[in-house]
């Protein structure tokens, strides 16, 4: 998957999701198999529930984190990746 700056990402509208102390629980609603995310990961679905560019997640978390671009540009497109193989999120653009 190549994902660009003005690719957009959202959730799927076949899964459901909760907080769970921070982190988030994703029921796949397709296959039910269930997703857990660590903190990082839940702000990025959180944020995603609204379609968001590449660009405009690696904005708002740089501002939020004190982490390197390069390092954090990386963990964004791997989490996407797990998340578009899991149809989890809808990409387009």
């Amino acid at each position: 998957m190549h994902l660009l700056d003005r690719t957009r990402i959202v959730a799927s509208q076949q899964q459901v999701s909760c907080d769970f102390s921070g982190e988030a629980a994703i029921l796949n609603l397709k296959n039910g198999v269930y997703y857990g995310l660590d903190p990082i990961g839940a702000r990025i679905w959180n944020l995603i529930q609204e379609p968001r560019t590449l660009a405009e997640l690696r904005h708002i978390l740089i501002a939020e984190y004190d982490v390197d671009a390069a390092r954090l540009e990386s963990d964004i497109r791997d989490l996407l990746e797990r998340l578009a193989e899991n149809e989890l999120v809808e990409i387009s653009g």
